[in-house]
């Protein structure tokens, strides 16, 4: 996708001399910030799902990087709060709810009427409007949030900025990501998915249909599906063990995604908590 980046190619000149610059080179200082200004106001953006594939631009990935080498130490400050950082708060909140105690990084973006609780947002982070960051949910670095999707209490969703070509976490659409659940490691959460409490998913989980035994593609919950956190026993020399995987205990209907009624009714079937 860096081919087609919004972002100045003059950042990939940059990068190949990254190992020289130093707070004191202005101009590399004005190229990176004028590259993270573009991923703060969504002009820019580190993935996109295109055609079903993420698709990473490198260029922007880069600029983050490159603001650790060209950006000084500076003190800041939120009300009776102060930091000391590279990488100021973000200031741009065009028709967001920001509750006291949301904290986002400069170069996150939130569309009009994304809700961010008590929470965090990284650097290249991206959320989708009508989204909730709920309390204590964290949007690790260059996570990709989709439209219409709630991030529950406690949920962390994982950051990646090396390597620069590396996809990051994205969860799309209409997804549910149930309380206290981890999606890490680049895990993709597809359109209208639901996660319960809890649930772990990794690039290399493990997914299940419950239905009918099969395998599904490694870290990823399938589009509309209900899923929860199991284990599949595993022998290992010293015996045999629980290790985690996904479990998909049914597909939504079109037009279920933001039933959550529903959602708990299927969860409470399999005896799960929602």
């Amino acid at each position: 996708m860096t081919e087609t980046s919004p972002i100045s190619p003059l950042v990939d000149e940059l990068w190949e001399r990254r190992a020289q610059l130093s707070p004191a080179d202005e101009d590399a200082r004005k190229q990176v910030v004028a590259a993270v200004d573009q991923l703060d106001a969504g002009e820019a953006r580190v993935a996109q799902v295109v055609d079903g594939r993420v698709v990473v631009d490198e260029r922007a990935k880069r600029s983050i990087l490159l603001a650790f080498k060209v950006l000084d130490m500076a003190q800041t400050s939120a009300g009776d709060f102060r930091y000391h950082d590279r990488v100021p708060l973000k200031t741009r909140f065009e028709g967001v709810r920001v509750v006291p105690g949301a904290i986002a990084r400069w170069g996150s973006h939130f569309e009009p009427g994304v809700v961010l609780m008590p929470s965090y947002t990284n650097i290249g982070g991206y959320v989708g409007a009508g989204s909730m960051v709920d309390t204590w949910a964290t949007v690790g670095s260059c996570a990709q949030i989709g439209r219409n999707v709630h991030l529950s209490g406690g949920v962390g969703i994982g950051g990646v900025l090396e390597p620069p070509q590396a996809a990051p976490v994205v969860v799309e659409d209409d997804a549910f990501i149930g309380s206290r659940s981890m999606v890490v490691e680049g895990a993709r959460v597809r359109t209208g998915a639901k996660l319960g409490a809890g649930a772990i998913l990794t690039s290399s989980t493990r997914v299940f249909e419950a239905e009918t035994g099969n395998e599904l593609p490694r870290g990823e919950a399938p589009e509309r599906s209900v899923c929860v956190g199991s284990t599949r026993v595993k022998s290992f020399p010293g015996g045999d063990f629980g290790m985690p995987c996904l479990l998909v205990l049914r597909y939504l209907e079109p037009g279920q995604e933001h039933d959550k009624l529903a959602l708990n009714d299927i969860l409470r079937e399999h005896g799960v908590a929602p």
